[in-house]
């Protein structure tokens, strides 16, 4: 039987802008290098679960004074402003590791990456923009006709949660074929990034000049260093905590002073002899993305996913606010409407066609899945409406719910197409001339 014309028999890997194709295959190297990090991410993304888990259940157990008791202990230097408390640490020094790596990973990806080809980068660049916008516009559709205060929780429901996506996808055991993979990497990258610029332009309070000039001292020094392939960690640990401390006392978010230190790190080796062949940044990578995954997520997502439900009633009442409402509507229907849509415009109105190992209800399922928003949900839930408010804890369950229902519906979908991911992942594990590199990929 002859095959259909916009599906050739024998697809150049890598060759999607040659030959019109999205979602073809990236190099070997790149393969491997991504298998890597979602190896990372999926246990992060199990503890991640366990530790959300904990949380709510002693946040509503007889003992759950004792859980808000430990959130709310402060420590730190007060003449720095540094007093704060357990749930604030965590919140604005943890996750300054996790942007960190995010700066990290999105300037590899221009420089190295999915993102260096104008070709390959449009379709998760455009979907991750219509990620954002969808379930934002949704989001602000229901709270239009509500007080102000509700409508500054816009962005809680934009970002993509990759741990938790891929703590999913390993529970249902499910083998995504190489290309979907990268897809989602970039995706979850990008809409990092817009998250953000949201948290600095739009989150940010009181803004102090001085200590804003004062951090680019320390973030100076640091850029100068790693530009010299310094890895020395007892010259860029107190440079990098002293460029965190000013930004924090600036009035900008906090983990904005990852992302900038994040992008001041060279990604390629400098080929100098005696030099090591790993970068720096991949060096710092190897470092640092275990602590993030294993312990600083996982302790974020502790103290800021404990909310009391209060039974059957409590969870009734948050789900009438219209934030709640807004948030649950936007994860689940706006990121798949945000994703999905802006993908298939944007393939059809540049004439390109699915590399012939992925089909567009593949897309779909991957769209439902970037419904799981987690720990920047939460992060941005926070700044929205202040710890402990009564709208933030209503959006910690519409978080939690819209996130648990895009998981569900994901999985369904995904599952259901797994005989198929497997033929795709034996395929990309054949090594007939046993040079050490799949077939797949001896073109690309």
């Amino acid at each position: 039987m002859p095959q259909p014309s916009n599906q050739p028999a024998a697809p150049e890997p890598g060759a999607s802008s040659q030959t019109g194709k999205v979602f073809s295959r990236s190099s070997y190297p790149e393969y491997r290098r991504i298998l890597s990090i979602l190896r990372t991410e999926t246990v992060g993304g199990a503890l991640l679960l366990a530790a959300t888990v904990v949380a709510l259940i002693w946040a509503n157990s007889p003992a759950a004074d004792g859980y808000f008791a430990l959130r709310d202990v402060k420590i730190g230097y007060e003449p720095w402003h540094l007093d704060l408390s357990l749930g604030h640490w965590a919140s604005d020094g943890l996750l300054a590791v996790f942007f960190f790596l995010a700066g990290l990973e999105l300037k590899r990806e221009f420089v190295a990456g999915e993102l260096r080809k104008p070709a390959r980068a449009v379709v998760p660049v455009a979907a991750a923009v219509g990620g954002v916008v969808v379930p934002a516009l949704i989001y602000v559709l229901f709270n239009l006709g509500t007080a102000g205060e509700t409508l500054k929780g816009w962005a809680i429901p934009t970002a993509t949660d990759i741990a938790f996506a891929l703590a999913v996808l390993a529970v249902i055991n499910t083998h995504l074929p190489a290309a979907l993979r990268t897809f989602l990497l970039t995706l979850a990258v990008v809409d990092d990034l817009i998250a953000i610029g949201i948290i600095a332009f739009f989150y940010s309070t009181g803004l102090q000049p001085l200590m804003l000039l004062a951090a680019l001292v320390p973030l100076a020094l640091f850029t100068f260093l790693v530009q010299k392939r310094i890895r020395s960690w007892y010259l860029l640990l107190p440079l990098a905590l002293a460029t965190w401390g000013f930004v924090h006392a600036s009035g900008i978010h906090a983990t904005v002073a990852g992302v900038l230190l994040g992008f001041a790190v060279p990604v390629l080796a400098s080929g100098k002899k005696g030099e090591p062949a790993e970068g720096l940044a991949e060096h710092l990578e190897h470092k640092l993305r275990p602590f993030s995954a294993g312990f600083a997520v996982p302790v974020f997502a502790f103290f800021s996913a404990g909310v009391a439900l209060g039974g059957l009633d409590g969870m009734e009442a948050a789900l009438r606010d219209p934030v709640a409402l807004g948030i649950v509507a936007a994860l689940v229907i706006g990121k798949a409407v945000g994703v999905f849509g802006t993908t298939f415009l944007v393939t059809k109105t540049t004439r390109a066609s699915l590399d012939s190992s992925i089909a567009w209800i593949d897309l779909f399922g991957l769209a439902l899945l970037a419904g799981i928003g987690f720990t920047v949900s939460l992060l941005i839930g926070e700044l929205s409406f202040g710890a402990g408010s009564a709208h933030n804890d209503h959006a910690k369950v519409a978080i939690l719910a819209g996130s648990l229902i895009s998981a569900l519906l994901a999985a369904v979908v995904l599952k259901a197409r797994n005989r198929r991911y497997r033929q795709v992942q034996a395929d990309e594990e054949r090594d007939d001339d046993g040079d050490g590199v799949p077939d797949v990929f001896a073109r690309a």
